[in-house]
């Protein structure tokens, strides 16, 4: 059961695999892909319709994340098809990086995105993802077709993403599907996944890197969804005056 993983309360179907190797990631062991179980199309609807009295009286669904949902793309929009078609809301819980081939089938059984920006500079999120943003932009670009909600997250680190000028960034990639964005999550990087590391024999280079805030990263909240909004009012009396 999830309650922050989009509208209402959800169940979250967790995918392995992961071509991002974030240096903050709190489930390191999600990123390989050798999975420990295989699921069927029919068990995701058999465990959505348990819950179902839950989605209708608060407005939920399913959700699938992972690792990154979209390198099963496949998968994902069968999944997606068949729940859908049973009256249950979908929502995608994505990096924007996966199999681009399957994004539209995806998208087209998709209610909600929660979508991830992990940084605005392409050399930093390099280095903090092991990939550069090809992948984050080529995304937002098919969202131009979309026609559901969009909620922006951004995992806020103290001393690196934590000013004003990236808030704008971050504002500005998502400027061409503003209209679809409903809001933009500032989510306080945290420490809770540190112990995995070591478990897993993986190095840990965020382990001198404090927690992020909790109320600073609402200040910055506050500041790019007021900002968010106004750009939403400006284009709105633009193409009323026009």
């Amino acid at each position: 059961m999830g309650l922050v993983d989009g509208p209402g309360i959800r169940t979250v179907f967790f995918l392995q695999g992961c071509p991002l190797k974030c240096s903050y990631c709190h489930n390191p062991d999600s990123q390989h892909f050798m999975g420990e179980k295989s699921i069927s199309v029919d068990e995701v609807l058999e465990m959505a319709n348990r819950y179902r009295e839950y989605y209708d009286a608060s407005g939920g669904g399913v959700t699938f994340s992972g690792g990154e949902a979209l390198m099963q793309g496949e998968f994902v929009a069968e999944a997606f098809k068949a729940l859908k078609a049973n009256g249950v809301s979908t929502c995608l819980d994505t990096s924007g990086y996966g199999v681009s081939r399957h994004y539209d089938s995806v998208l087209k059984y998709t209610d909600h995105i929660l979508l991830d920006i992990k940084h605005v500079d392409d050399e930093e999120h390099l280095k903090l993802t092991g990939r550069n943003m090809d992948g984050i932009k080529h995304f937002i670009d098919v969202l131009s077709g979309f026609g559901g909600k969009v909620t922006i997250r951004h995992v806020m680190i103290p001393g690196q993403t934590d000013n004003y000028e990236i808030m704008d960034r971050v504002l500005e990639m998502v400027a061409s599907i503003k209209k679809k964005v409903d809001k933009i999550e500032i989510l306080p990087y945290h420490k809770a996944g540190d112990e995995k590391y070591p478990q897993l024999n993986i190095p840990y280079t965020f382990e001198m890197v404090p927690a992020m805030d909790p109320v600073k990263a609402q200040v910055y909240e506050a500041y790019i969804n007021a900002r968010l909004e106004t750009m939403k009012t400006m284009e709105s009396e633009h193409l009323k005056a026009v």
